[in-house]
């Protein structure tokens, strides 16, 4: 069965993404059709009607997103009608290296299939007949999506489907910085810059790991009361600062132990590397233009034994880690409700951009039921 839906599209870059409606085919083998019921407007959304993530249009937008399968493909046996799922934006397929010494999110199949499906082919087309690419193998940001059994998580029927969509990327992205890449040891003094979706879940890491100081740093004073209610136990508005990096050193009584960099800006992840004191880890989770740079005293990495690293997708085991981040919320340890700052119906789509590249949202949600 194929169907018909809504979908947000990106046809021009630097222009407003457009509704429409477009066709979505039956699942092939190792596929499921999905009915979504919510998906995140994320920054990397964002990113790719800019150009920031070279995603060639037209695409179908959307990479964190939850719904019930429909249908399933040929030789589908983990996965049946009716089962709650989560997009994942990585493919993890089970046998290449980085699958292999655990570390999906790495996977190689996942960089072949940025706006296609593993297979290199989509099941996304306009009216017209034209194929559509899909966003990291995703695209949904749709009434319905065909996904790769490598590209969706089942979850636990009992949590909103609203609330699960969030764990798609912006939590575990910012969480997983903080649990899985970070490894924050408890006691530990922490500092966050950038407190959008993802940079407050990056508290929340902080919080859950047990670090007795998490620093909030944005020049919003709004974001920065938001990030008090996420664990934040101070909060530092940059545009107050002459010297950023010289008020966080004093504040934290000689440098952080960890520092996460959550905006996209070469400038900011020195100014995170900036603040660590001797031992320390600076983490950049943002995702900066390909023309971006980050500038550092070499020597500071020999003598002061600095680490500064990436953390993609928040070094996720998707399989592992999403169901375990449901159970945080369960267990009321992870805040999802109040990450959810607007709701949106798809057609209001446009205004949920600019929501959030005026920077309204914690996250803003689109609801297809």
């Amino acid at each position: 069965m194929e169907q018909r839906a809504k979908a947000v599209v990106c046809r021009e870059i630097n222009q407003p993404v457009v509704v429409e409606e477009i066709v979505v085919e039956a699942p092939r083998r190792g596929e499921v059709m999905v009915r979504m019921a919510a998906c995140g407007v994320c920054h990397s959304d964002l990113s790719a009607t800019n150009g920031t993530i070279p995603f060639p249009p037209p695409v179908v937008l959307g990479h964190e997103g939850a719904g019930r399968i429909v249908a399933v493909g040929e030789g589908v046996t983990d996965y049946k009608v009716g089962d709650h799922v989560v997009s994942s934006f990585v493919s993890m397929c089970g046998k290449c290296r980085y699958c292999q010494t655990g570390r999906p999110q790495l996977c190689d199949q996942a960089g072949r299939a940025m706006t296609t499906l593993p297979d290199g082919t989509v099941r996304t087309r306009d009216l017209s007949g034209k194929p559509l690419n899909i966003f990291s193998g995703c695209g949904v940001m749709a009434e319905y999506a065909t996904l790769h059994i490598d590209n969706v998580v089942k979850v636990d029927q009992n949590v909103p489907l609203s609330r699960a969509a969030l764990i798609g990327c912006g939590v575990m992205t910012g969480v997983g910085a903080a649990i899985n890449t970070a490894r924050v040891d408890a006691g530990s003094i922490t500092v966050v810059f950038g407190c959008g979706g993802v940079g407050l879940n990056a508290i929340q890491g902080c919080a859950i790991s047990g670090a007795r100081m998490i620093v909030a740093v944005d020049t919003s004073d709004a974001k920065l009361e938001m990030a008090r209610q996420f664990g934040a136990t101070h909060t530092v508005n940059s545009k107050n600062e002459e010297n950023v990096v010289k008020a966080i050193l004093k504040l934290t009584e000689g440098g952080a132990d960890y520092a996460f960099e959550c905006v996209g800006l070469g400038d900011i992840a020195a100014q995170a590397y900036g603040v660590l004191r001797k031992g320390g880890t600076a983490v950049v989770v943002g995702v900066a233009s390909q023309k971006d740079v980050t500038s550092i005293k070499t020597a500071s990495l020999t003598f002061g034994e600095k680490t500064l690293t990436g953390s993609y997708f928040g070094s996720a085991r998707p399989r592992e880690d999403f169901p375990k981040l449901i159970g945080l919320y369960r267990a009321q340890r992870l805040k999802l409700d109040e990450l959810i700052t607007r709701t949106y119906r798809i057609d209001e789509a446009p205004q949920a951009f600019a929501d959030m590249q005026a920077g309204r949202n914690a996250r803003g949600v689109i609801v297809f039921e």
